[in-house]
């Protein structure tokens, strides 16, 4: 049985989705897809907390399917911009995690993740498996991965 370490790019994943089904993401459904006949060393999603309760229900669900939260604060700009980004958070754990893993699963089509994918198979000798939009996913990152899983009907919730 081959190990396997996911990480989700909340955002990432929530945006695309919607833009691209009008749907959101079905969690227990890539839960099951990303876990099959592998030992998870670790799976973490990287979301934002605004501090409402939706939001609280839905990171208490994603603790039940098996994720750790890590969350960061939203923080608006005085200039109405808005930052809340895990790039370096998913990147650092990623090499951390990845090079103790047969399997890194990340789904995330965000182009940042190319160059820690491209270390991961190439000094570690792990697979990363890349689970994205299609058309909304970076190509350079499809390009580093071992393996791109496009998001599709399969691990999307019912209109």
């Amino acid at each position: 049985m081959s190990s396997v370490t996911i990480l989700v790019d909340v955002q990432n994943i929530y945006y695309t989705s919607r833009e691209a089904f009008q749907r959101n993401f079905d969690y227990n459904a890539f839960w099951r897809k990303a876990t099959a006949g592998r030992t998870v060393v670790k799976a973490i999603a990287y979301a934002i907390d605004r501090g409402d309760e939706k939001q609280r229900q839905f990171q208490n669900i994603l603790r039940a399917i098996g994720f750790e939260v890590k969350l960061k604060p939203f923080i608006q700009r005085a200039d109405g911009s808005a930052k809340g980004d895990w790039d370096v958070g998913i990147t650092l754990d990623a090499i951390e995690y990845g090079q103790h893993s047969d399997v890194l699963v990340l789904a995330s089509g965000d182009g940042d993740f190319d160059l820690p994918a491209h270390k991961l198979v190439q000094q570690f000798a792990t697979e990363v498996e890349i689970y994205g939009v299609e058309g909304l996913t970076a190509q350079a990152l499809v390009k580093a991965a071992s393996r791109f899983i496009a998001i599709d009907d399969g691990v999307l919730l019912p209109k």
